[in-house]
């Protein structure tokens, strides 16, 4: 993605900490018919390689998979808060309109979880990841053998993280006025999403200028 170095991301603990808080990512891939995308939730391992490793998996009856090759890359994007910001914002209104966002790009050979017992536990992980975060959450047993049967209708894979990128465009190239401007303005919105914004914009404040 386009990267101007006052919007980027190099921290890999950050870059950890977005995906698992936008965990829904989008998984692109080349397959015979073109560029293919597929929508899923993600599970990441950071322990497992330098950048960590990515687990997803799809029904079997979607094709996307089928394309899958261990000379290819895929690509993982995973989108957090967004916002327009208007020029009427800013200490001067001499501007024009942007996008203040996050969002962070993976890249690795996908590999397929073929084998069961892999794919229970990876299926199995990525429920308590979301369940652990519930009152009251939901037992696995409670499924009985339809967890099993379910198995087979999907098919797991793993990504090792071989690049991993994150741009965080949230107004760093404005001065703080610019800046406290754009806060206020979002923080008179309700929508959770400003208030991501909003709280992502406060982290990064250009320190006031002395007098």
């Amino acid at each position: 993605m386009y990267l101007p170095r006052s919007f980027r991301v190099e921290d890999l603990d950050q870059l950890h900490r977005h995906i698992e808080q936008y965990s829904f990512g989008t998984l692109f891939s080349r397959t015979p018919d073109g560029p293919f995308a597929t929508h899923l939730p993600f599970l990441l391992d950071p322990t497992r390689g330098p950048a960590g490793t990515l687990m997803g998996h799809m029904a079997r009856a979607n094709a996307h998979w089928r394309g899958f090759s261990p000379d290819d890359e895929v690509l993982v994007t995973f989108l957090g808060p967004h916002a327009y910001i208007s020029p009427s914002w800013y200490a001067s209104p001499a501007a024009v309109p942007t996008w203040n966002y996050a969002a962070v790009h993976v890249w690795g050979v996908a590999r397929l979880i073929e084998d069961l017992d892999a794919l229970r536990e990876h299926v199995l992980q990525m429920v308590d990841a979301h369940e652990r975060r519930l009152d009251p959450s939901w037992d696995p047993a409670a499924a009985g053998d339809i967890i099993d049967i379910e198995l087979r209708a999907i098919i797991g894979f793993e990504i090792p993280i071989a690049r991993i990128e994150g741009k965080y465009k949230f107004n760093q190239n404005r001065s703080r006025e610019d800046q406290e401007g754009v806060i206020a303005a979002l923080s008179r919105g309700t929508d959770t999403q400003l208030r991501a914004v909003v709280e992502i914009m406060r982290g990064n404040l250009k320190p006031r200028r002395s007098d």
